[in-house]
């Protein structure tokens, strides 16, 4: 399954709001430095789910607000 997520880097409080079906709005804490944004991201998306980290897999948008993910069910 793939989904969108728009990223808010550097918040000042980590959430996850569910847009639609396969849409989503994450803010981290983490800045968008060195990859630790996307890290974080690619974690709470692995909360959310309750899947390990190694199912979820950054497909496009690395160094861009709206990426796509991969969710490995």
């Amino acid at each position: 399954m793939l989904i969108k997520v728009r990223v808010q880097a550097g918040a000042k409080k980590e959430k996850l709001i569910k847009k639609s079906e396969d849409t989503f709005e994450v803010a981290v804490r983490e800045r968008a430095e060195q990859g630790k944004a996307n890290k974080r991201i690619r974690e709470v998306l692995a909360d959310y789910f309750h899947l390990p980290l190694s199912r979820i897999m950054l497909i496009k948008g690395s160094q861009e607000k709206n990426k796509i993910f991969e969710i490995k069910a």
